[in-house]
C-alpha cells in the first residue's frame, strides 16, 4: 500500500520535440531516442526522475518542456 501512495505523488513532465537533431552530436540523437522522441512534433509524458531530467537538460534546445 505504501507503493500506491508513492505513485500518486509522482510528478510528470511532458516533452515535445520541436527541432531536428540533424547536424548535432550523435549522443544528442541517441538521447532523443531514449526519451521516446525521433520526429518533430512527437510528444511524450514522462515521470520526472533525475535520469529523465538530465536527458532533458542535454537536449533541451530541441524540446518544449511542460511540467505538470
Amino acid at each position: 500500500m505504501v507503493k500506491k501512495e508513492a505513485d500518486s505523488k509522482k510528478s510528470f513532465v511532458t516533452v515535445t520535440q520541436v527541432s531536428s537533431p540533424i547536424g548535432r552530436d550523435e549522443s544528442q540523437r541517441k538521447t532523443l531516442i531514449g526519451l521516446g522522441l525521433n520526429k518533430i512534433g512527437r510528444t511524450r509524458t514522462l515521470v520526472e526522475t533525475p535520469d529523465v531530467m538530465g536527458m532533458i537538460v542535454k537536449v533541451g534546445h530541441l524540446l518544449k518542456v511542460e511540467h505538470s
